[in-house]
């Protein structure tokens, strides 16, 4: 069963500005209950993501002062985009092809129009859904999409 992106994505998108610090993107994750977050610049275009990881891996690991460290040095970018009539493999095609597990959803992949986001919680949740696999395994990817749930 194909379905679209536009159909599976996250609609909602939580911004952050490039100048923000790490700590004030982590506080921001953790009040919108999100792993990631839309970096803009000042135009209020997308410029980059952050995510939990990005923060774990170039922050903590490093012993850095979250307080002093800028997103604009921690943020994927360019964004990698996706547009929301594209299918479900297209999708997955394209996180593997960039290593990313985030794809901002756009209109036409214009980067100043998002619609959404998509993630590997968002392709957890699909598949639990929509294929008819063997009860072991569909409990598997019930179990994992409900533990990306909670770490989100």
């Amino acid at each position: 069963m194909t379905s679209s992106i536009g159909k599976i994505m996250t609609e909602k998108l939580v911004t952050i500005a490039a100048s923000n610090s790490a700590q004030e993107a982590a506080i921001k994750m953790k009040e919108n209950n999100t792993s990631s977050l839309v970096v803009i610049d000042e135009t209020n275009k997308a410029v980059g993501i952050v995510t939990e990881r990005d923060l774990v891996t170039s922050v903590c690991v490093h012993d850095a002062r979250s307080k002093t460290f800028k997103l604009e040095h921690i943020m994927s970018s360019p964004v990698v985009t996706i547009d929301a009539l594209s299918s479900v493999e297209v999708a997955a095609d394209i996180m593997t092809q960039n290593g990313v597990r985030h794809l901002l959803v756009a209109e036409d992949e214009d980067i100043n129009k998002p619609l959404g986001i998509i993630s590997t919680s968002d392709f957890a949740r699909y598949l639990t859904e929509n294929l008819e696999i063997e009860d072991s395994k569909a409990a598997i990817l019930d179990a994992l999409n409900k533990e990306n749930k909670k770490n989100e």
